[in-house]
């Protein structure tokens, strides 16, 4: 990943209905949520939605698929990882050992 992606990345997360939308489709990965489920359960208007899952996409950080007349929308976590990679390329000035405990804690026990 370069500065670039990690910049617009970064920047879609920093808005908090973006990151509440994100961290849900997260929880519900690999399926995702359509449209009308996530406007649902964050109570959320369709206008204000589609605006913030427009600016998710365009960071790569959600991807949909239409089905039907749904569209379903799911977290990239490929995306996710490769921004974490980069936030760590050069952590703990090359001893990896001290980020080990820190690193564990990124595991997913799903």
């Amino acid at each position: 990943m370069d500065t670039k992606t990690a910049l617009a990345s970064l920047n879609a997360l920093a808005h908090d209905g973006r990151l509440t939308i994100f961290r849900l489709l997260v929880r519900h990965a690999p399926d995702g949520l359509y449209a009308g489920e996530i406007a649902e359960r964050l109570d959320m208007k369709t206008n204000t939605l589609s605006a913030n899952l427009t600016v998710l996409a365009g960071a790569g950080l959600v991807e949909n698929a239409r089905e039907g007349r749904n569209i379903r929308y799911r977290a990239n976590v490929v995306q996710m990882r490769d921004l974490l990679s980069f936030l760590f390329q050069d952590c703990c000035g090359g001893s990896p050992e001290a980020c080990r405990p820190l690193l564990e804690t990124l595991v997913c026990d799903c």
